[in-house]
């Protein structure tokens, strides 16, 4: 299976190994900058670095050739309709919440910001409205009382981030399609940047 990586930071280095490790082939990894840790770490790897012209939007010359799958990890690029028809099986991204929960880039605080006891995470289909395709593994967590954003993310949704996509990249590989079930809409929140 061959993958085009659109990501960046640290989510994005640890997805970058836990690919490598499920047998599929990294043709590109697509940064906004090129300075970030991912693009270092893909070139480290010897695998092919694209910028993106625009920072907000990845296009379809921006996806590697024949790709099957475009996997996003750490992304706040929106992926393009065109992108998405350059791969066989479009492409899934993971979201740190129980979508359609908190949709938006600032999930995780908007989960301690509400006092919720449960959080989650979710691979989604990428689509046209962010954060709204279909759910392709979803896995609930417990936030501890007095946890900061920051602290759930690195105890329990990174690493549910990780595990959820190799589910379904493994899912893809076995059966050659993506698992998809629609969000709930009657459950949708928004999650907007918080100020300052």
């Amino acid at each position: 299976m061959r993958i085009t990586l659109v990501g960046s930071r640290h989510f994005g280095v640890t997805t970058l190994d836990m690919l490598r490790k499920h047998g599929v082939d990294i043709v590109r990894v697509v940064v906004a900058d090129a300075e970030d840790r991912l693009a270092a770490a893909a070139k480290t790897a010897g695998i092919e670095v694209v910028v993106q012209a625009n920072p907000k939007l990845v296009v379809a010359s921006e996806i590697a050739p024949n790709s099957d799958l475009i996997v996003t990890a750490h992304s706040h690029a929106r992926v393009s309709k065109e992108a998405l028809a350059a791969a066989r099986l479009g492409g899934i991204g993971y979201h740190p919440s129980l979508l359609p929960r908190h949709r938006g880039i600032a999930a995780v605080e908007w989960t301690i910001r509400e006092g919720d006891p449960i959080a989650g995470g979710t691979v989604y289909h990428l689509a046209d409205r962010m954060d709204a395709g279909a759910i392709a593994a979803q896995e609930w967590c417990f936030v501890k009382k007095g946890e900061t954003a920051r602290e759930l993310w690195e105890r329990a949704l990174a690493p549910l981030g990780q595990k959820l996509l190799a589910q379904v990249i493994d899912y893809a590989k076995t059966h050659n399609a993506l698992p998809a079930r629609a969000q709930d809409e009657q459950f949708a929140t928004a999650a907007p940047k918080l100020a300052g």
